[in-house]
């Protein structure tokens, strides 16, 4: 964000997470007693989202929690929360926030929060993990065309400058809808123009389910309908190894 952030305590002992997949990420660099706020989204590790306290989610910050807690650092995302939150939260305490668009933003946010919290030869070694785990991703000679669904009523798609386009594309994917930006709407009865090979049906937003397949289907016949695990493409931080993992097996099925 260009911004610069001073904490009164170095590391930090008193963490809120507003992010579900930095939330993951905070919990995998050891970081248990320091984090003491996370949002009703962050769903891993299974047992902070059963003990943590909530402060409501990340679009809609419970201040009054917040300020119970007296954190000496938010730590926040540009897409997932609201500017008005943020704002407000800024007066308050140490606010840092990530902007992530792809790979090398996730694996530089994982260094940077290593810093910040003193957690840094952990942070190393997920960064290595993750590197690791991409390279044994399967060779894709002829990539396959793919139309990632987030939405019905209406249908919306993942086009370009968003961090799953570029997780996609770093497994070997081309995205159907790269010419678009961001999240647009799109008309069943315009798809067969595209040349889609693929269709991944996400479990989040969204919760797409086996019915919507064959409602896609009168649409793309020659078209392959998956569903997937919307986690392992649009969580990023530690997350990303379990994602290439996921991928790997996936183009092996598909």
């Amino acid at each position: 964000m260009n911004e610069e952030v001073t904490l009164k305590n170095h590391p930090p002992k008193r963490i809120i997470s507003l992010v579900p997949s930095q939330t993951e990420l905070l919990a995998d660099l050891g970081l248990e007693d320091e984090v003491v706020g996370i949002t009703k989204f962050c769903v891993h590790p299974k047992a902070w989202f059963r003990n943590k306290p909530r402060v409501g989610g990340t679009k809609k910050v419970k201040m009054n929690v917040v300020h119970d807690l007296q954190p000496d650092l938010i730590i926040g995302n540009k897409e997932e929360n609201t500017r008005e939150d943020i704002e407000y939260l800024k007066k308050h305490y140490p606010v840092w926030m990530s902007d992530i668009l792809n790979f090398s933003d996730s694996i530089e946010m994982i260094k940077q929060l290593g810093f910040i919290t003193q957690k840094e030869p952990q942070a190393k070694k997920w960064t290595q993990s993750i590197n690791d785990a991409r390279i044994q991703l399967p060779d894709l000679p002829h990539p396959p065309s793919v139309a990632y669904f987030i939405w019905r009523k209406p249908w919306m798609v993942v086009g370009k400058q968003t961090y799953i386009h570029n997780f996609m594309e770093t497994c070997g994917f081309k995205n159907a809808f790269a010419d678009f930006s961001r999240y647009p709407e799109v008309e069943l009865e315009n798809l067969g123009r595209r040349n889609i090979d693929l269709v991944f049906l996400s479990s989040e937003p969204f919760p797409f389910k086996d019915k919507h397949i064959s409602e896609l289907n009168n649409y793309l016949p020659n078209a392959k309908i998956q569903l997937i695990n919307g986690e392992m493409f649009s969580w990023y931080g530690s997350r990303m190894k379990m994602g290439f993992d996921y991928v790997s097996k996936l183009i092996k099925k598909i």
